[in-house]
């Protein structure tokens, strides 16, 4: 019983969305969309979610958490 309610209360305090993983995450995900975009704009046609998270990933994701972790260590 006791485990239950502590359990419960911590979910009740903590919002997913305040998590550092989330905000990294939701940061990465809106970076491969702007790419998929841009992509397809240039395939001229969709090249699609996967493709375009793997070609992100292979070329601008070091770069982009590189200069992420500078501007958060500016603040």
């Amino acid at each position: 019983m006791k485990n239950t309610r502590l359990t419960r209360d911590i979910q009740l305090n903590s919002s997913p969305t305040s998590s550092k993983i989330y905000q990294e995450s939701s940061a990465e995900l809106a970076e491969v969309l702007k790419h998929k975009w841009l992509e397809s704009e240039k395939a001229g046609h969709d090249i699609g979610l996967e493709r375009a998270r793997v070609d992100w990933i292979m070329h601008h994701r070091l770069n982009w958490r590189v200069h992420r972790i500078r501007q958060q260590s500016s603040l």
